[in-house]
């Protein structure tokens, strides 16, 4: 954890306050240790950023979180209009 908090100019507190909040769950290894993946130090980055803006840690969170199901609905969006190329018109019988 404390690799972790130094790759993201943070400390343990604040991402373990990040999971308390539930934006980041990381894998635990056998030993127990903290395990984050690249996505969530990146997640934990962006939560940083809105915290030294003055945004409160759980607001931060729930903008991370809101960011990522907008970012997740223009992505369905887009594919659901991209044309079906392997699908043929229902001939008229």
């Amino acid at each position: 954890m404390g690799r972790a908090a130094a790759m993201t100019g943070t400390t343990p507190g604040f991402l373990r306050a990040l999971g308390d909040q539930g934006l980041i769950t990381p894998l635990r290894s056998e030993g127990g240790h903290r395990r984050y993946s690249r996505y969530q130090l990146r997640i934990a980055m962006r939560a940083r950023d809105l915290v030294d803006q003055g945004t409160p840690i759980d607001a931060a969170c729930r903008i991370i979180i809101l960011e990522d199901q907008l970012e997740e609905a223009l992505r369905i969006n887009e594919q659901l209009r991209r044309p079906q190329h392997d699908q043929e018109p229902a001939a008229d019988t």
